[in-house]
């Protein structure tokens, strides 16, 4: 009996330290992934407590009179506002499941497959485990068995995804 498998997209994450450049090397990312025809979805941590809701919001008067979920949603989005403890990784990826890609950004010690940001300015060394990495985007000369890649080489980075993240073996 022939199962169709469900399909799972392919993940990694961008990390290093605040400010290094994480986010303006996913935007460049999802960008040019999408320009090649993949669908794109990024999970971000927030090492702070977001507010999703604000004040004078209806959604935000439902969550206040005690809602647990609440979803707003028009003709072309969705946003869904639901109370956890702390979400899993997984469950987060499996909300994307119907992406291609998800770009994590940060998570620097997970296990997760990694491109790390290294920038002059804030930082003259990595900070994610070795056995994790692919890459380092970086403008500091360091020592490394991974590939150094400069900051502004979008095309040297997209090289390694699709080697190491999105090649049919792995």
């Amino acid at each position: 009996m022939d199962t169709i498998k469900e399909k799972k997209p392919k993940v990694f994450a961008v990390s290093g330290i605040k400010n290094s450049g994480k986010t303006t090397l996913v935007e460049q990312l999802v960008t040019r992934l999408t320009q090649l025809g993949y669908k794109v979805g990024v999970i971000k941590h927030d090492g702070h407590e977001f507010v999703a809701d604000h004040e004078g919001t209806d959604s935000y008067r439902h969550k206040a009179a005690g809602a647990k979920n609440v979803i707003v949603y028009s003709k072309t989005k969705m946003m869904m506002v639901q109370e956890h403890e702390e979400p899993s990784i997984e469950k987060m990826i499996a909300y994307q499941k119907d992406m291609d890609i998800v770009i994590l950004e940060g998570m620097k010690y997970s296990a997760f497959p990694k491109i790390e940001v290294v920038r002059s300015a804030r930082s003259k060394e990595s900070v994610c485990d070795p056995e994790t990495l692919l890459a380092i985007v970086t403008d500091v000369p360091l020592e490394t068995s991974v590939p150094l890649i400069g900051l502004n080489d979008i095309e040297g980075v997209l090289e390694i995804i699709k080697e190491k993240i999105l090649s049919p073996l792995n």
